[in-house]
């Protein structure tokens, strides 16, 4: 499960990237709109990027893949769905319906268009596949010799001719099985829209669960901008901004809870605080609730309580499915273009339905999410921020050469990353040694949550400046900055005192008899052996993020809950 979640992965970090465009998108269209200020250039404008998503996932799921962003990926991506559209197209079959009775000019031009109408239906799914295609072929051949007379297009070069050729195998794909992909997605949609609630239940639910791993991209995708149609338009997402009057379902049940509900949690928190520390994080908390509530960004949040208190984060994962059946319930279309926030809601409010009737939700789901988060945080003693520990911790750097360099540090140094990226709010890496991430100093410069979903891949939630991190990174690791180093356990924060692992634990790694010794350390459990053991049953336990080997006799093991 581990490798299949690690592979997904870097798919829905790519997807990040073109779907970037969608703010921009949304904004001129709405803008252009008569209802607003009716310039029809922007209309025009915004229009143009929501009719050519398919070229940007191209483009963006290319770069997003390749090792190193570099534009010779995007153009591949762009050669191989350029190829595929247009060759796919020629194809196609038109039924002697669509030309009946038309002159031969005419005919041609009236089969032309329903070729074009019908392909773009596939738009967005064959840009993802041709920016998949054009990212895995940059990594293969960027680097290939040819012979010396034709040198020229070797490398780099290289790699758009192939897509090219890829391209083409592609088209006949699609092409030739265009009917049965056009039959299955109609089954997929009325089958959506046949499951109903339930259908939006799930669909909300998921989306939080998949959120710890990056797949709720993955997702979303499928049901913002593939599902349904409205005049050859797919996708909820597409499909509201064309005017689909049915278009938002899959959008609306989200402005709930991520402009009260989560906020509600945050005010929950800071009151649940302790005294002497309710400072400290009542910026923090306050930063993070305007965050949610104006732009719709919320994984700050979620990751505070998602691994201190997993059923509470299921209970949200509920709610969420709840406001999506909820909201349809009561006939509300909201859509967005980023995400559902405050300023998406105010600019589409023109082109919703029934969006007032948020604020009477929203005031409930406030209750009832400060309701939930009060009590539980207290009758289960929750460790929500504000009621940890106090440990000295070095002071948060903020500058951005500096910033750069100590991330840098803290995850053991330009040698021990082979790639950096971000999506939206996580720093996605992969290391070559788990051991060398200090969680401890990545905490102390801001992370929220470190998370491990395979032997060698890291996730730092840092919140909306990820992005704007990760490139600060790279640029310190070009330069040289912070190398390799053991990352040392700060001094602030000293070993405890002993404490025993849980059962599943022992009983992998051989028993009582195979354990000398076993401390917390930096938020790492540190056990010494007795002697050398196999450690590999250790990735079977649930709550085990990652396992570094210190010595021979000497294990770092990372992850939640893991002593009695």
């Amino acid at each position: 499960m581990r490798r299949i979640v690690g592979s997904l992965q870097p798919i829905g970090r790519a997807l990040m990237l073109p779907i970037a465009v969608l703010p921009i998108a949304g904004l001129l269209l709405r803008l252009g709109q008569p209802d607003l200020l009716g310039i029809p250039l922007l209309a025009a404008a915004g229009d143009a990027l929501f009719s050519s998503l398919g070229l940007l996932f191209a483009i963006g799921v290319a770069t997003g893949i390749a090792r190193d962003g570099n534009g010779a990926a995007a153009l591949a991506g762009v050669v191989c769905y350029l190829v595929t559209m247009h060759g796919g197209r020629a194809l196609l079959q038109v039924p002697l319906d669509v030309t009946a009775g038309l002159a031969d000019a005419l005919a041609d031009t009236v089969a032309q268009a329903w070729k074009a109408k019908a392909f773009a239906r596939l738009d967005v799914p064959v840009g993802i596949v041709s920016g998949l295609i054009g990212g895995t072929l940059y990594n293969r051949y960027a680097t290939i010799s040819v012979p010396a007379f034709l040198s020229f297009f070797g490398g780099r070069r290289f790699v758009p001719i192939v897509a090219g050729a890829a391209g083409v195998g592609l088209a006949l794909l699609v092409g030739g099985s265009y009917a049965l992909l056009d039959a299955g997605l109609d089954i997929a949609s009325r089958g959506l829209v046949a499951s109903g609630h339930l259908g939006l239940f799930g669909f909300g639910i998921l989306n939080r669960l998949l959120l710890v791993t990056g797949l709720h991209h993955i997702l979303n995708n499928v049901a913002w901008f593939v599902l349904g149609d409205f005049n050859g338009t797919t996708g909820d997402l597409r499909r509201f901004f064309a005017g689909d009057p049915h278009a938002g379902a899959f959008m609306a049940g989200f402005f709930p809870v991520m402009m009260f509900g989560l906020p509600a949690a945050c005010l929950a928190m800071y009151r649940a605080a302790l005294p002497d520390q309710k400072k400290a994080v009542g910026g923090m908390l306050l930063s993070l609730a305007l965050t949610s509530f104006l732009t719709g960004v919320t994984e700050p949040i979620e990751f505070s309580f998602m691994f201190l208190a997993p059923l509470l984060y299921a209970i949200h994962a509920v709610l969420t499915g709840i406001s999506m059946v909820v909201m349809d319930l009561l006939g509300v279309r909201l859509g967005f273009g980023f995400s559902a926030g405050l300023f998406d809601y105010l600019l589409n409010f023109g082109r919703a339905t029934r969006p007032w009737l948020l604020l009477p939700v929203g005031i409930a789901y406030f209750l009832i999410y400060y309701g939930i988060f009060a009590f539980a945080i207290r009758r289960f003693n929750l460790a929500t921020p504000g009621r940890q520990p106090v440990e000295t911790q070095p002071e948060t750097v903020t500058q951005t050469d500096a910033r750069g360099a100590a991330y840098l540090a803290a995850l053991g140094g330009s040698a021990n990353l082979q790639t950096i990226g971000a999506c939206t709010t996580r720093l996605r890496l992969i290391v070559q040694d788990q051991g060398l991430v200090n969680d401890a100093a990545l905490k102390a410069l801001g992370a929220v949550a470190i998370l491990r979903p395979s032997a060698q891949s890291v996730q730092v939630i840092i919140g909306p400046i990820a992005d704007q991190v990760s490139e600060e990174i790279r640029l310190a690791a070009a330069q040289g900055a912070a190398p390799r180093t053991s990352a040392p356990i700060p001094a602030t924060s000293p070993p405890s005192s002993s404490v025993e692992a849980r059962a599943d634990i022992i009983a992998a790694l051989g028993g009582v008899d195979a354990i000398a010794d076993t401390r917390l350390v930096a938020g790492r459990l540190r056990i010494v052996l007795n002697r050398a053991v196999n450690v590999g049953s250790l990735w079977t336990i649930a709550d085990v993020h990652g396992v570094a080997h210190i010595d021979d006799r000497t294990l770092h093991i990372i992850g939640q809950g893991l002593t009695r």
